[in-house]
């Protein structure tokens, strides 16, 4: 057999995308950092058969998250009519918990979608110019996965048509079309993992229920704000601002959850004791760090390189006692997908 082989990163979103309309389209630009250790590795075999896929996560073969990645398949073959007159053999490997909140699908989708426009090209003999090829890379994991489309380049990335920045598209992710203040160049993100298990309702069903959400509407128009604000600080190096709109994101995303129809309840117990340790800390320790949150219990803890050693013996001491078993992992800000 045939393979293509890439290792593509999970990212944290700042400004939250959680509503969409049409194909996988976003209600709301959206801007997110692509992370460095958690990251999905996907190698995919092909030879000549007639549409089977199979599909090995973790060393295990999953009929449920098999079934998903054969619809998904289904639904590009327009994208890639080579599809059905290939079997398809794909072995995907987390280096952190799945299905936990912590964007497993972004690098999981962005890496196979990676794979299949290596695949094409491989096939087809015709390479696509780099900025094209990721671009395509990214509006085919789109629609596996809409936070998939930020995961195909590193650094911040934005996802969504916003007048604020040209070339921005619902379609693919970019990356800023600015300089980055270089105060957050080196943004470490460390993950209290309070609960690893698969959380209770999945992002899919989350999304679904904002059609008919009552605060829809002014969500999207909060988010397009919170968007601007926070591409400005990002340009200024301005850290109050920074952190008062990522907090108000993450919290923003629950309350989403807890208003929806049913609504539903990802925080526990020990998330909201996180939080207000951290939130008592940082007025103590005048240390310019925040949180934020995805789609689960778990919680991101955001801070520059130079405040590490300040806030290490806090986290030691102070916020593993809400993790389970201790359960924390130590990440940054990274560089984006590798073929390997």
């Amino acid at each position: 057999m045939n393979k293509v082989h890439w290792q593509s990163p999970s990212n944290i979103a700042l400004v939250k995308y959680w509503g969409k309309h049409g194909v996988q389209l976003p209600s709301n630009p959206n801007l997110s950092f692509s992370l460095s250790e958690c990251n999905t590795s996907t190698e995919l075999q092909w030879k000549e058969g007639n549409g089977r896929v199979d599909l090995v996560l973790n060393g295990e073969s999953k009929e449920r998250y098999t079934a998903r990645i054969r619809d998904y398949i289904r639904s590009i073959d327009s994208q890639f009519p080579m599809l059905m007159e290939l079997d398809l053999h794909i072995d995907s490997t987390n280096t952190f918990p799945h299905s936990a909140g912590i964007a497993s699908s972004a690098s999981a989708m962005s890496s196979l979608a990676l794979c299949l426009c290596s695949m094409e090209e491989e096939i087809t003999g015709k390479k696509l110019p780099e900025d094209k090829f990721f671009q395509r890379a990214s509006n085919i994991a789109r629609l596996g996965s809409g936070s998939a489309a930020r995961s195909v380049y590193g650094g911040f990335v934005s996802w969504g048509k916003s007048d604020k920045l040209p070339g921005s598209s619902d379609k693919y992710g970019s990356p800023l079309p600015f300089e980055v203040h270089e105060s957050f160049s080196d943004l470490r993100d460390t993950i209290l993992i309070v609960d690893e298990r698969i959380k209770p309702v999945s992002s899919r069903a989350g999304h679904k229920r904002m059609a008919k959400h009552p605060y829809a509407q002014q969500r999207f128009k909060l988010a397009r704000k919170n968007f601007a604000d926070l591409t400005e600080a990002l340009k200024k190096g301005d850290d109050p601002n920074f952190i008062r709109i990522v907090e108000a994101e993450a919290l923003g995303l629950h309350s989403l959850m807890m208003s929806s129809n049913p609504g539903y309840v990802l925080l526990k117990a020990n998330t909201m004791n996180i939080i207000h340790r951290i939130r008592a800390f940082r007025e103590l320790s005048c240390i310019p760090f925040c949180y934020t949150l995805d789609a689960g219990p778990n919680v991101h803890l955001l801070y520059h390189d130079n405040d590490s050693s300040e806030l290490e013996e806090f986290i030691t001491e102070e916020l593993l006692l809400y993790c389970s078993d201790k359960y924390r992992i130590d990440d940054h800000i990274g560089t984006g997908p590798k073929k390997l």
